[in-house]
């Protein structure tokens, strides 16, 4: 949803592009909080309606009007949060975060800035917190927000604040395992999995992935794929080898970005119909996440 918003008629609004200049920094925000564009983009729209629906004399009283589209933004991504967790028990197999290819929309204020902070894989982390572990993380280290600042939007103190942001780096660390050799390029392993893969070569599909990888699909219930996770580096090439057996005549295994990390991409027809982000970790293949729903593929579909 893009709607752009107009002063009301008869009514200039001299600070109107201050106000649209911090559209681009709240999308990039609420995607971090909610790990879907769509829903960070409702939830940016919603910030913009409630600045919106304020008197001019209301507005002018706000000394910094970036800080309070920041706090309602945060606080609107805190109730979607809290009310994801109800949904997510209805939703069909496992859920994944929706995956940007590079660009993501043609206009620059709705574009995500694609760093480690949106890498697939730290998304699921953040997934696995509590809305306020979430929302003080994000808002403090990744968008450097004092404790204080965070307190007022998430309604606690600075210090549980701090150690609400302590918790989520805990579960950061414990996610991340160290690799033990000296890493391969990550777009050269994607490449040659990618290769292997092609060709049903199971040995060296093998050797690329980690004996305890693990491949989790998000299907959503709309588009057929695997509804739970594969564990272990053999199931997992045996099972994408069974893939390419079955994969139609038109289909095309092609090599994106996603998220700003090494991907690939399943077209058919020329529509991206699947989404592969991977973790590597000392060479090796230690996550594959595939998104087959089609709400999540908009944007790869769409350009």
């Amino acid at each position: 949803m893009t709607t752009r918003f107009e002063p009301e008629q008869g009514r200039p609004d001299p600070g109107l592009d201050a106000i649209m200049g911090e559209r681009r920094r709240l999308i990039n925000l609420a995607y971090r909080l909610l790990g879907s564009l769509a829903e960070a983009e409702d939830a940016v729209q919603e910030t913009y309606t409630r600045w919106y629906a304020m008197s001019r004399r209301q507005q002018d009283a706000i000394a910094s009007p970036g800080a309070w589209m920041t706090t309602v933004a945060s606080r609107i991504c805190l109730n979607v949060l809290g009310s994801a967790r109800a949904r997510r028990e209805t939703y069909v197999g496992e859920w994944i975060p929706e995956p940007l290819p590079d660009g993501t929309v043609a206009d620059p204020a709705d574009r995500v800035t694609l760093d480690e902070s949106v890498n697939l894989a730290f998304l699921v982390v953040l997934d696995s917190m509590t809305p306020a572990e979430r929302v003080a993380f994000i808002l403090h280290d990744v968008f450097c927000h004092t404790f204080a600042e965070v307190a007022e939007i998430v309604g606690r103190t600075p210090a549980a604040c701090r150690q609400l942001a302590s918790s989520a780096r805990r579960r950061i660390r414990a996610s991340q395992p160290s690799a033990s050799t000296p890493a391969a390029r990550p777009a050269d392993v994607v490449r040659d999995f990618k290769q292997a893969w092609e060709t049903k070569d199971i040995d060296v599909l093998i050797g690329l992935l980690d004996p305890d990888a693990t491949a989790i699909a998000d299907g959503g219930g709309l588009a057929t794929t695997f509804l739970r996770p594969i564990e272990g580096g053999e199931q997992i090439a045996h099972a994408w080898v069974e893939l390419a057996r079955r994969a139609p005549g038109d289909m095309a295994c092609l090599e994106r970005t996603v998220n700003g990390q090494p991907g690939l991409v399943a077209q058919q027809d020329g529509v991206i119909v699947t989404v592969f982000a991977f973790t590597i970790v000392g060479g090796r293949i230690k996550h594959i996440w595939v998104v087959r729903n089609p709400d999540k593929l908009r944007r790869w579909t769409t350009g």
